[in-house]
């Protein structure tokens, strides 16, 4: 049987400012001081304008910085735009790309997901690749369908358990405190791996991480964690507060 660490990652979206920041990354490096260390990876993605201040701030500990998002080209005329390099440049190990929100917000297609995660991997970063249904898709049926279709989609070429991450994200259970059920969220998750077994062979697929999204709490995350096919949660709210977090961490 394969053993695949987990990957405990907070995604603190657009909030935040300098102190919150300093104060939220702080909190958890100083639990990596004082508390037995979690069997897990831990993971922070600041929103781009706190990348480099986060960085700084968990610089020699066990803590990784991720970005949100990246452009697929390295340079050029791309106003607002950052790109992986440039992540890259300011101490990010990861970045999350295809996220459900930037799907919708800026009708990020399967294709653009795949190119900026590939743009991720020739930077040397892990890219943290998002899928996932809506509740219309769910009430249709249409789940496995829409998450593997979306998978061989965005899954960039070279991927492999090293540089590639996915999470699947029920969209219906981002940010609303619904979840999705162990019974749900593994039916799924064990659906990604069959595929990436297709794409990528049995013994990636068996080494890849799969993390789970979608309203993952200190109350709900130790069930969830437990599934055989579930390898660490993509953590929203429950991110922006450092017992949280570290609880989260902890039912690893």
């Amino acid at each position: 049987m394969t053993t695949r660490r987990k990957l405990i990652a907070g995604n603190w979206k657009m909030n935040g400012l300098k102190a919150d920041g300093l104060a939220l990354a702080r909190g958890i490096v100083d639990k990596l001081k004082t508390a037995p260390a979690p069997a897990c990876d831990l993971l922070v993605c600041p929103p781009t304008s706190l990348v480099a201040l986060v960085a700084e701030a968990v610089g020699g500990s066990a803590l990784a910085v991720g970005g949100q998002d990246c452009h697929a080209k390295a340079s050029g005329a791309h106003t607002g735009d950052t790109a992986a390099v440039a992540l890259a440049d300011l101490g990010c190990a990861y970045v999350i790309v295809g996220h459900s929100e930037r799907r919708t917000d800026h009708a990020e297609t399967d294709a653009v997901v795949k190119a900026k995660a590939e743009a991720a991997l020739a930077a040397g970063m892990i890219a943290i690749v998002c899928i996932g249904e809506t509740l219309a898709q769910r009430d249709a049926g249409q789940t496995i369908e829409i998450n593997r279709s979306q998978l061989r989609g965005s899954l960039p070429e070279g991927s492999n358990a090293t540089n590639t991450v996915i999470a699947y994200e029920p969209v219906w259970a981002i940010g609303t405190g619904r979840v999705a059920t162990p019974a749900q969220a593994q039916e799924v998750h064990a659906a990604i791996r069959a595929e990436l077994v297709q794409k990528l062979g049995a013994d990636t697929a068996g080494r890849m991480r799969i993390l789970y999204g979608g309203s993952m709490k200190p109350d709900n995350a130790k069930e969830l964690l437990a599934l055989p096919d579930v390898d660490g949660g993509l953590i929203g709210g429950a991110a922006l507060k450092v017992a949280d977090f570290w609880a989260i961490a902890e039912s690893c």
